[in-house]
């Protein structure tokens, strides 16, 4: 009998977490596999602990890690996918934004297709139910990324997808430490087929995603998938180069044939102002870089364990 591997990353759901599993358990018994849980605690300092303790000790199949802190989502789906043993893996979000009435419908795809079909990724056809300014910039990022590199990011796309053990092992071989599974997913190939769905409300809890901390990530995923803003700097910087140099002869000239005085200190400080926020920019840009490669050849732990069972 084939084994799929549920990977479900929490931090602080104390409220999520038994409406998920009781939720979840009645529709993957009727997929005819083995089934498996891996839920990881990202940290939380609510119930959620305690929860994967009780599950566990109630249901053989129902696993969990807890980290010593919370590391962020990124390294809780790393850890759940190197806790699961199935042939098959979905990641899911504790809190029912992904309809676990999907599962059976991708379940089948995966298997019709046999070959063809490596993933079944998710996609939300709407953003019903989000703030304006989160669906506008959130658009904004996807136009911007698939225009800056060469990796394809679907615009909507969500981390809820079923995978075959073949590409789930190729994620796990991606030894970055500054991880965005959104671009992993699609750089590592396999064939994706898609599922589009109506927005989901949460189920319960609440959000831990700020606008603050979703810009943090989009900015994560341009540096990690294009050097395309390295070369815009270079290009901006040579440019500014140019017109200065047209500017310098501008004013050199005027001088000599009207005699003109040089124009006053106001010109003078919009110019160095200008520049110095373009140098400063382009600083910027590299030190982000810099940062990453930093933090690469730091080679610390994605995360630590603390709990395992």
């Amino acid at each position: 009998m084939e084994k799929l591997s549920i990977v479900v990353p929490c931090f602080n759901e104390e409220a999520s977490l038994p409406l998920f599993f009781h939720t979840v358990e009645p529709i993957v018994r009727t997929l005819g596999a083995e089934i498996e849980y891996c839920f990881v605690d990202d940290g939380s300092r609510d119930e959620t602990l305690e929860i994967m303790r009780q599950l566990a000790a109630a249901h053989d199949y129902v696993h969990y890690t807890s980290f010593s802190r919370n590391f962020g989502k990124e390294a809780a789906m790393l850890a759940g996918l190197q806790m699961a043993t199935g042939d098959f893996i979905v990641l899911m979000d504790v809190d029912l934004q992904d309809p676990p009435s999907l599962l059976p419908e991708m379940w089948q795809r995966i298997h019709e297709s046999g070959s063809a079909c490596d993933c079944v990724a998710t996609r939300r056809m709407t953003r019903a139910g989000e703030p304006l300014i989160r669906s506008f910039c959130a658009r904004l990022f996807y136009k911007l990324i698939n225009h800056l590199s060469d990796t394809e990011i679907v615009d909507g796309a969500r981390d809820f997808r079923m995978m075959t053990r073949q590409m789930v092992d190729s994620v796990i071989a991606d030894g970055e430490y500054n991880r965005f599974s959104k671009g992993i997913f699609s750089w590592v190939g396999f064939h994706t087929c898609w599922i589009s769905y109506e927005n989901v409300e949460r189920a319960a809890g609440e959000t831990k995603w700020s606008f603050w901390k979703l810009f943090k990530y989009s900015i994560e995923g341009i540096l990690a998938y294009t050097t395309v803003p390295l070369y815009l700097s270079s290009v901006l910087g040579f440019l500014m180069c140019g017109v200065s140099f047209l500017f310098l002869l501008f004013i050199f000239a005027r001088a000599l044939l009207f005699g003109d005085p040089v124009a006053g200190w106001p010109s003078l400080v919009c110019i160095i102002t200008l520049l110095g926020g373009l140098v400063l920019l382009a600083l910027g840009i590299m030190g982000l870089y810099i940062a990453k490669i930093y933090l690469e050849t730091k080679k610390r732990q994605m995360y630590i364990v603390k709990e395992r069972r």
